[in-house]
């Protein structure tokens, strides 16, 4: 349980504009090798609004297929409604990755 709410309060960081990967988070959680636990804990996420998962993509800047709010289209325009220009389903990391602590 309390990988799940380190999770979320992690999501709660991220600042507007920016993204993580998952592999970003379970390295945050201790483990890198968690990515796949990030992925799944994501998918269960309780509140949307709250905990921006939108926010989070894969090592090398895609998109979610599997996004659980409606699928990578919305996704990607939550990132765009933060400035975040999203092209053929990816973001550029180098721009737009947020570097946590």
């Amino acid at each position: 349980m309390k990988m799940k709410e380190n999770v979320y309060e992690f999501l709660r960081e991220i600042p507007k504009g920016k993204v993580v990967t998952y592999g970003q988070i379970a390295e945050y959680l201790g483990n890198k090798k968690l990515a796949r636990v990030v992925g799944n804990i994501l998918h269960h996420n309780p509140d949307e609004s709250k905990y921006s998962c939108y926010k989070v993509v894969n090592n090398k800047g895609f998109l979610s297929s599997h996004f659980a709010f409606g699928g990578i289209e919305r996704q990607k325009e939550k990132l765009e409604e933060e400035g975040i220009l999203v092209l053929h389903d990816k973001v550029d990391l180098t721009k737009y990755q947020w570097k946590n602590k």
